[in-house]
């Protein structure tokens, strides 16, 4: 009996490693900023993208941009920061692409988690309901959705195949200030790609993570309205400009497709220079 290992990277000319095509991806935090240029792109790539909203007043800007570019698209709802809703976000994201499809997509083969939230406060101050909040989003439902999305992909009877793809920050790597939680979170969000691709990789399941930089999205409002911070962080990153959403396309179009076959347990840094400094 072989042992198991990674499929090789497929013999295809090199754009045609980048396609989705017949693929269907599954992307969290998607209605706005870094998460709705990814699931953006991914379609732009082939995919059939699933959305997931927290609820049906959750603005549809996402979802209308995508199929007004004629590209197929589905929804989701759940509030990630609640357990049993995030435990059942794979399955209905399964029944809801096979009604859309109408029968034709009977699989999840890309999982993108790009969810986050942000609470500021000193260490001492800070919140317990907003300490459990921040890492429930940010942390405890990537677990919960990998692991659904693992023993789907596992379970295919043609043979395991998938692509996991975690969203980090620089606080994978720094401890950053008054954001205690956040740190936490996605320090462990680079522990747990790691941890993941360890056990998944011989099953044919690449799981992996971006870490974004100092990106111009709402959740960096604070700071783009200090005009001090934001004369120090720009003065230190490289590329001279802060990062934009559009940025991260061909990163996840990489991540998700063949082209990165053999990249496993990777925290692919894209902020412009800044961990070089």
């Amino acid at each position: 009996m072989s042992t198991p290992a990674l499929d090789a990277t497929p013999s295809l000319p090199v754009l045609q490693l980048f396609s989705l095509k017949g693929q269907t991806a599954l992307v969290t935090g998607a209605n706005r900023g870094i998460g709705a240029a990814i699931a953006l792109a991914l379609a732009q790539a082939g995919a059939h993208v699933v959305v997931v909203h927290r609820s049906e007043s959750t603005p549809t800007t996402t979802l209308d941009a995508i199929k007004a570019q004629g590209f197929p698209a589905s929804v989701v709802y759940a509030d990630l920061a609640d357990k049993e809703q995030v435990k059942s976000v794979f399955s209905n994201a399964l029944e809801v692409v096979k009604k859309d499809s109408g029968g034709e997509r009977t699989g999840i083969q890309i999982l993108v988690h790009a969810a986050g939230i942000q609470r500021r406060a000193p260490a001492a101050e800070f919140k317990d309901d907003e300490w459990e909040e921040v890492i429930n989003v940010n942390l405890s439902s990537a677990f919960y959705l990998a692991k659904s999305a693992a023993q789907h992909m596992l379970a295919n009877p043609s043979g395991s195949y998938g692509k996991i793809i975690l969203l980090g920050s620089l606080l994978t790597f720094q401890g950053g200030l008054t954001v205690p939680a956040y740190a936490a979170a996605k320090g462990g969000i680079g522990q747990l790609t790691k941890a993941l691709s360890n056990e998944w990789s011989k099953q044919n399941i690449n799981v992996n993570c971006i870490c974004p930089g100092y990106i111009r999205t709402d959740m960096n409002e604070g700071l783009l309205k200090d005009e001090v911070r934001l004369r120090q962080i720009s003065e230190r990153i490289p590329a001279g400009r802060w990062g934009a959403p559009e940025d991260f396309a061909g990163t996840v179009v990489w991540l998700a497709s063949a082209a990165s076959k053999y990249v496993c347990g990777e925290c692919v840094v894209v902020d412009g220079g800044w961990m070089g400094r």
